[in-house]
């Protein structure tokens, strides 16, 4: 895959996101402390569903502010256990989290599960690929860039690479692309007009911010193997209760409602 990341863009697309939280805490659980900052390593697909999960944390828990990073799967791995400050990791890859169980660095109670994500084939309005067509489209010669995230360390990226061999057009569509750093970085290339295409998160084509910015269809689910997305609460979290209270909105009725409305699917796990 080396070959892949010299043909990609290397700029690392790293966003961080404040919000402020309000509520109360559940009753069977301690209270996190007053003025906790709870710093989350979350992938980049969540970008947009997890603004609107900060505004639910805000209603419950007024004293918990959060300070998220977004980036790729396998890069936050290597950054967790090389001592990055992070307290909670919500992965693309339950597999990941479970890695950090592995390794040490997190407690196996804590891994839990909060969705299912899902590829689609996304087109600029401007570019002449019809997503419509699947993923056999970027086979013809007119399409001369299709953007991916480096499967080298971002599940989604793995996935298209999945993908794309089972449609067929692997051989073809493989000296066409351009990887970003994560799958967020993906989409730019498509939303900026650096790829034709892009095979992304349907998470982020449903952002208000991407909806009339372009044309998709979802890649169909048995063109590669389920994208089980989770989290851990991390073994040097400074305040676990305050941590543990995050990932509650987040796995509860009204954060699963958030989920659902970017296209995660329910995870079988909690």
């Amino acid at each position: 895959m080396t070959g892949w990341v010299s043909r990609g863009l290397a700029l690392t697309a790293v966003v961080a996101l404040l919000a402020t939280g309000c509520g109360g805490p559940a009753s069977s659980a301690p209270e996190p402390t007053a003025g906790t900052v709870v710093r989350i390593a979350a992938a980049s697909d969540l970008r947009f569903a997890l603004e609107e999960v900060a505004d639910l944390v805000k209603i419950e828990h007024p004293d918990v502010e959060l300070a998220v990073t977004y980036g790729s799967s396998g890069q936050f791995v290597q950054q967790i256990g090389n001592g990055a400050p992070f307290d909670l990791f919500l992965s693309a890859d339950l597999a990941y989290p479970e890695q950090l169980v592995d390794e040490g660095l997190a407690e196996s109670g804590d891994v839990f599960s909060y969705g299912i994500g899902r590829l689609v084939l996304w087109a600029a309005e401007e570019s002449s690929v019809d997503p419509r067509e699947g993923l056999a489209v970027l086979a013809d010669p007119a399409v001369r860039t299709v953007a991916i995230a480096n499967p080298e360390h971002a599940p989604y990226g793995r996935a298209a690479v999945e993908a794309l061999r089972s449609a067929g057009v692997w051989d073809v569509v493989e000296p066409k692309l351009v990887l970003g750093e994560n799958v967020s970085q993906a989409a730019d290339f498509v939303r900026s007009g650096n790829a034709d295409a892009g095979v992304v998160a349907l998470s982020l084509v449903l952002a208000s911010s991407a909806k009339d910015e372009g044309r998709w269809a979802e890649v169909p689910l048995e063109l590669f193997s389920p994208l089980e997305q989770g989290g851990v609460v991390l073994a040097g979290a400074r305040d676990p209760a305050a941590t543990r209270a995050v990932r509650d909105v987040l796995t509860g009725e009204e954060g699963r409602a958030v989920l659902a409305s970017y296209g995660f699917s329910p995870a079988d796990r909690a």
